[in-house]
């Protein structure tokens, strides 16, 4: 299983880090062990002085396939979730300033939280899909997958000319603006449609 992430595919989130918007996907990866599930606690890395949330749409990997056509690509996930891209954005800024990748940042243990999945067949309609991030109860991140720079066909395709794509394979399809720092103590509260998929808390 991998993990494959698009950054940048909201144009108001590219603003918001004085980030160009992409012509292409911008696509980076995550191993297996960042991965958090069943609403366990994020523990702050001793490594960063700010870590950053990204809630985002999350696709399962239904089977596997390599030059996928976009007119096709929905017929590679059934399932949609939500997730946290953690990010340790001082890390990234000085790799960015340098040229460097970004992995440091976004790779390490536990920097992918990911919900429950549901069907897509649960979803009314996928291309104007809300959902919604509250930290403490406050609202952080409302997005909406009509927003979206790049489709879930159009990721697929993209991806899959490249990366030979597994059953599940998990993509986080990019995160909509608001990002911020998450501190000791913030509870995390996320909505897909209305549906609460995640709950936990940063430690």
């Amino acid at each position: 299983m991998k993990i494959i992430a698009i950054g940048r595919n909201y144009a108001e989130h590219a603003k918001e880090l004085n980030n160009p918007i992409p012509t292409t996907p911008v696509i980076f990866l995550k191993p297996d062990t960042a991965l958090l599930k069943d609403n366990k606690p994020f523990y702050i890395p001793d490594f960063s002085s700010d870590i950053h949330f990204e809630l985002e749409v999350v696709l399962k990997i239904a089977k596997e396939g390599k030059h996928i056509s976009e007119k096709f690509a929905h017929k590679y996930y059934e399932e949609i979730g939500l997730g946290i891209d953690f990010t340790a954005r001082d890390i990234q800024t000085a790799h960015k300033a340098k040229g460097l990748p970004w992995e440091l940042a976004k790779a390490f243990d536990h920097s992918a939280a990911v919900s429950n999945f549901i069907p897509k067949t649960d979803i009314e309609n996928i291309y104007d899909l809300p959902f919604e991030l509250k930290i403490n109860n406050e609202g952080r991140q409302n997005g909406n997958t009509k927003n979206m720079i790049f489709s879930f066909e159009k990721i697929i395709a993209f991806v899959s000319r490249y990366i030979t794509l597994k059953k599940g394979d998990l993509i986080f399809t990019g995160t909509p603006e608001g990002v911020g720092q998450v501190h000791q103590g913030d509870k995390l509260e996320a909505w897909l449609q209305g549906q609460q998929l995640l709950n936990f808390h940063i430690k």
